[in-house]
C-alpha cells in the first residue's frame, strides 16, 4: 500500500478514464492534456447522472474521477453510487479543496483516493497511472503529519493499530486485514498510514522492521 502524491509514471498500459466535473474549462484542459498520452483515453460528464450514463454506455472504465461538489453527487453518496455500479473499477474524487477530514471519509468509503485541481496537469496524468496500478492517491499535504497533532502522532500505537501491525508483521495485505477486523479496507489504509507515521517508516514494510527493532514485534 502507499498514498503518495507520485511524479513518476507508474504504468505504459492504454488507461480508459471516465472524468466528470460540472466546470466546463476544467474538463477541456483535462481533456487536451490527457488525450496527448499514448496510454489514455478520456470520456468526460458534467452531472453524475451523466457521468453514470456515458459508464454504462461506454463503460467499463479503467479509472473513473469524480468532481465531489458537482450536480448529483449529494458528498459521497454519488461516490458510494458511482462504486457499487462499476465494482472493482478505481473511482477516486476530485476537489479544489482537499482537507483530512474529507480524506478520511474518501477512504473509509473505499474509494481510490483524492486528486486536487490545484495540481499541476501533469501530475494529474501521473495520479491517474499511480490509481490504475492499484494503490491509493493523496496529495502530498495530506499525508503528511498534521503540526497541530505532531506531538500525539508520535506517541504509542493504539490497540487497533497494534492489531494491524501485527497482521503486517504477517505479511497480510490490506484486504486480507480488513476482512479478518471486520473494516472497511479504506479504514486499514488510514490506519497502516498512522502506523508509519508513529513508527518513522516509510512504507508498510519499514514500519514492521522498526517495530521489530523496538520490540513491538
Amino acid at each position: 500500500m502507499a498514498i503518495v502524491d507520485s511524479q513518476n509514471d507508474v504504468s505504459s498500459e492504454q488507461i480508459s478514464i471516465l472524468i466528470a466535473d460540472d466546470h466546463e474549462l476544467i474538463l477541456d484542459i483535462a481533456r487536451l492534456y490527457l488525450d496527448r498520452q499514448s496510454d489514455m483515453s478520456v470520456s468526460t460528464a458534467m452531472t453524475l447522472n451523466d457521468a453514470i450514463d456515458t459508464y454504462q454506455k461506454a463503460g467499463p472504465f479503467d479509472v473513473v474521477l469524480l468532481d465531489y461538489n458537482m450536480p448529483g453527487m449529494n458528498g459521497l453518496e454519488g461516490l458510494r453510487q458511482m462504486m457499487a455500479l462499476a465494482p472493482g473499477i478505481p473511482v477516486a474524487i476530485i476537489t479544489g479543496n482537499p482537507t483530512r477530514p474529507l480524506m478520511n471519509d474518501v477512504l473509509e468509503a473505499g474509494a481510490a483516493g483524492i486528486v486536487s485541481k490545484s495540481s499541476p496537469v501533469k501530475s494529474l496524468a501521473n495520479s491517474i497511472r499511480f490509481i490504475h496500478s492499484g494503490e491509493t492517491y493523496m496529495p502530498l499535504h495530506l499525508t503528511r503529519e498534521d503540526p497541530k497533532k505532531q506531538r500525539g502522532d508520535t506517541g504509542p500505537l493504539s490497540s487497533r493499530e497494534m492489531t494491524v501491525l501485527s497482521y503486517l508483521g504477517e505479511g497480510k495485505k490490506n484486504k486480507q486485514i480488513a476482512v479478518s477486523l471486520g473494516l472497511s479496507e479504506g479504514t486499514v489504509k488510514m490506519h497502516v498510514m498512522s502506523i508509519c507515521k508513529k513508527l518513522d517508516a516509510t512504507n508498510r514494510t519499514h514500519a514492521v522492521i522498526n517495530a521489530r527493532n523496538t520490540g513491538l514485534l
